[in-house]
């Protein structure tokens, strides 16, 4: 089956065009160019903004033109991840979509339905002249993965609409109302390559299959970081084997948890066999700690390799294998305000070998704005000592939440009368774009709401079914109650 066979017709087909589209984020030229293109295919005004944003609309229902009018928003881009087997180009190839029971995900990739099913139902909403509706503003944004760019960007009166709903939200049945703010912190660390030392055998030390996730809506469930798993293993053996590194990478985008990470790195050739046994060992020990957040699918295995000619000044990567190591990860605090939420949590996300610099990214989220800055400079006090440059970036705000709001009591009881059970309202440990639609356009109403997205930021994205179904069964329902 294919997913243009699925119901709602109308949003699996805009979203199998959006599937066809090359859109990682900061490289977005082909959607714009896909999304302004539809829009006149289907003769929709459309409009584009210096950024990239891209806003498309709808007049009212007839009868209808007096109501507010409703801004529906998603994101254009996708987190670009993929298996480490697989052969895929994200700035050319297609995403290959299955349909698995009720389930759609992705050959080998994220499948991109965060957000590109927000975006598909808002282009369905913009076809369906069955829909009761007042007038309507489409908005995608650019960049929201990395930087809030888009969101950033906005100019005053690009967008009109009193009211905002935002279809980012990863959970059908809950209505978000508020969400934590950001800060990535860049460690920019200078190192020095020297010859290796004699009587060392090279191997490649591998931890790989991790779950990895979002490093938000799923830092809460004790995943592994391979990142620090790697450095951990390090740590512990280096003056064990006398440990020299070649090479050392892991991770990739600053919001996804990172699975794999992976080190070149030399030791004591005489201590082979004892070294083997570590790596059992240590392969062992973290199964039984995070077998149940992690299943048994995950690898960590030490294969051996040519010995190459330089390494790392092994005081420089001992420093670095420490410092990350030591670095905070994980959740970090709990909300006293909302039971249940993670305040504050921190991802060390990616380790990444550039030509004389290595640089460590780590992204810090909270609801409350001073501790998100507090573990942002924890980090950076953390890798200034080891001779690190640090910056931060991509500084976003969270999203205080406003339980009168009056769309949320509207959605509320469109929820109670289609479903016959009162929605789950909360806020969220993930950055949506609302606070800094909040500051750019005051007083404005929203919620965030969507279909059920399992394992997001991550090859094993997938989306629900029978929750698309229900989602745009509700959207359609909340904006007619709303004309």
């Amino acid at each position: 089956m294919k997913i243009t066979d699925l119901e709602p017709k109308l949003v699996w087909q805009c979203f199998d065009e959006i599937t066809k589209v090359p859109r990682p984020t900061h490289h977005l030229d082909k959607m714009k160019e896909f999304l302004v293109d539809w829009a006149n295919r289907h003769n929709i005004p459309v409009k584009t903004d210096e950024v990239g944003n891209v806003m498309m609309s709808k007049p009212a229902t007839p009868g209808h033109e007096n109501a507010p009018t409703v801004i529906l928003q998603g994101h254009q881009d996708m987190v670009a991840e993929k298996r480490g087997d697989k052969e895929h180009d994200f700035m050319t190839d297609p995403i290959t979509t299955i349909v698995d029971g009720d389930w759609v995900k992705a050959d080998g990739t994220t499948l991109g339905a965060d957000n590109g099913l927000g975006c598909a139902t808002a282009m369905a909403v913009l076809l369906d002249d069955k829909l009761v509706h007042g007038p309507i503003e489409c908005l995608y944004t650019v960049d929201e993965e990395q930087g809030l760019i888009g969101a950033n960007g906005l100019q005053p009166g690009f967008v009109t609409g009193s009211i905002l709903l935002n279809l980012d939200s990863e959970e059908h049945g809950s209505l978000v109302i508020g969400c934590a703010g950001g800060k990535v912190t860049l460690c920019s660390m200078p190192y020095r390559m020297v010859e290796a030392s004699m009587g060392k055998t090279f191997y490649k030390v591998h931890i790989n299959h991790l779950k990895g996730g979002h490093s938000g809506m799923e830092i809460n469930l004790g995943r592994g970081n391979a990142n620090q798993q790697l450095c951990r293993f390090l740590w512990e053996v280096w003056h064990k084997y006398g440990v020299e590194v070649h090479r050392i990478d892991g991770g990739g985008l600053a919001n996804a948890i990172p699975r794999e990470a992976w080190a070149i790195v030399g030791i004591d050739t005489e201590a082979k066999d004892d070294f083997e046994r570590d790596v059992v060992v240590f392969r062992d020990m973290i199964h039984a700690e995070f077998l149940l957040a992690e299943g048994k699918d995950f690898t960590f295995t030490a294969t051996e390799v040519e010995k190459p000619n330089m390494v790392i000044d092994r005081y420089e990567a001992h420093r670095l294998v420490s410092a990350v190591f030591a670095c905070p990860n994980g959740v970090q605090g709990m909300s006293n305000a909302v039971e249940g939420l993670v305040e504050t949590s921190c991802n060390l996300a990616s380790v990444k070998m550039n030509e004389d610099t290595i640089l460590i990214t780590v992204h810090q989220r909270s609801s409350v704005d001073s501790r998100r800055d507090e573990i942002a400079d924890r980090v950076k006090a953390l890798f200034q000592m080891i001779g690190c440059t640090v910056v931060f970036d991509d500084t976003y705000v969270g999203w205080a939440p406003n339980p009168d709001s009056k769309v949320l009591k509207v959605a509320e009881e469109s929820f109670k009368t289609l479903f016959g059970k009162a929605p789950k309202v909360e806020a969220l440990h993930a950055g949506l774009e609302c606070g800094l639609f909040l500051e750019k356009m005051p007083g404005l109403d929203m919620i965030s709401f969507g279909p059920t997205l399992k394992d997001i930021h991550s090859p094993s994205e997938k989306a629900n079914i029978p929750s698309v179904q229900e989602f745009w069964k509700f959207l359609c329902d909340i904006l007619r109650r709303l004309a």
